[in-house]
């Protein structure tokens, strides 16, 4: 079982637990101070891309909680193991997706869709589709979901621990241009935690590069209906509906939608146009006020352009997505708008970094 801190400092340890291969990691620290809220352990799993499976913190009133919604580990692996595409890793915890997030459309040929890629024809797996009965089938949260990762670092020092892994992804078995290294590296300290990926271009032409990461953060209440959410973006992109989620090209602006509880709403949403503080961040919040509980998600990348929300009325979670790129980056809807995926030129390398960061509201 992957929990709990017993050292008297932080501490990055191999579970000697293997998922995907490779074994899990667990990054853990000493409650500081009873009476605040404060992450005291984070599990991951190299194995299957770094996924960020668990993060657990002590919420005053209410001792040790799950902050995301994830299986039992030994439910988890089994999931996993029978996932061809690797779509059980976002469908808990925290899935982190490269080279692409969110869903790109194309021409069906087998299980791939045929599509653009920067200009270029690339195919990729066709790994997703509404539940509707003809629901068009598409390519979803990257490439990146069942890749195992191997550990170069685990360390820890008297204020915080580190656990770092690399990826040769190559051209990701033909489905992407050009070729990338990829390096996560995840850090917890007694005030927040975060991690960070490098994506490198290691190949000799352009390459198009989308990141995000897809946590299930868990409402400690239960009550999903009083929480409320906060995204710093001016526009949301409508899609054609929420079974498909396809962006149709159009912005609104947010208007009043972050000013009242969640309710009953569907939300599944791309919000851009995202403001940002005096040092150029992005934050969003998550709050449940009748657990006292808060979350500040801090995009620190300035290429993070798009937060995706994803929450059913009937799940006790909200999914807050930082994201480099929109939905569909390539789609025709979008008549040559920046999307958000950044081009590296060979040699050339962009971080993507993000930090969680608890408070009372």
């Amino acid at each position: 079982m992957l929990s709990g801190c017993t050292s008297t400092g932080p501490e990055a340890r191999d579970n000697q637990f293997e998922i995907g291969g490779r074994s899990t990691v667990t990054l853990t620290q000493p409650t500081a101070d009873t009476a605040r809220p404060q992450i005291i352990s984070v599990d991951l799993l190299p194995g299957r891309g770094m996924n960020i499976f668990q993060i657990r913190a002590n919420l005053p009133g209410k001792g040790v909680v799950d902050l995301l919604t994830s299986p039992p580990i030994e439910q988890a692996k089994t999931d996993l193991a029978s996932d061809n595409f690797g779509n059980a890793s976002f469908s808990f915890g925290g899935a982190i997706l490269a080279p692409f997030a969110n869903r790109i459309r194309g021409k069906l040929i087998g299980d791939d869709i045929e599509t653009n890629i920067n200009g270029k024809t690339m195919h990729l797996p066709a790994n997703w589709k509404g539940k509707k009965p003809g629901a068009e089938r598409h390519a979803m949260h990257g490439l990146i979901l069942a890749s195992p990762m191997d550990i170069t670092e685990l360390s820890s020092n008297r204020d915080q621990a580190v656990a770092t892994a690399e990826l040769d992804a190559g051209d990701f078995t033909g489905h992407w241009p050009s070729k990338t290294n990829l390096t996560i590296s995840a850090t917890l300290n007694r005030d927040w935690f975060g991690f960070t990926v490098t994506a490198k271009n290691v190949g000799d032409e352009d390459l198009p590069m989308g990141i995000g990461w897809h946590p299930y953060f868990t409402l400690p209440s239960g009550k999903r209906a009083q929480a409320r959410v906060k995204i710093p973006a001016r526009q949301r992109a409508l899609v054609n509906n929420y079974d498909d989620v396809f962006p149709t090209g159009e912005l609104v602006p947010v208007g009043d939608f972050f000013d009242q509880p969640l309710g009953d709403r569907y939300i599944d949403d791309c919000f851009v146009d995202l403001e940002r503080s005096a040092t150029g961040e992005a934050v969003a919040e998550i709050i449940d006020p009748e657990a006292k509980y808060g979350l500040r998600v801090h995009a620190l990348s300035p290429e993070i352009s798009a937060f995706q929300m994803y929450s059913p009325p009937d799940k006790s979670f909200v999914a807050i997505e930082p994201q480099f790129n929109w939905a569909d980056p390539y789609g025709a809807e979008w008549k040559g708008r920046n999307t958000g995926m950044k081009v590296l030129k060979p040699g050339e390398s962009v971080t993507y970094s993000v930090r969680l960061e608890m408070f009372v509201p």
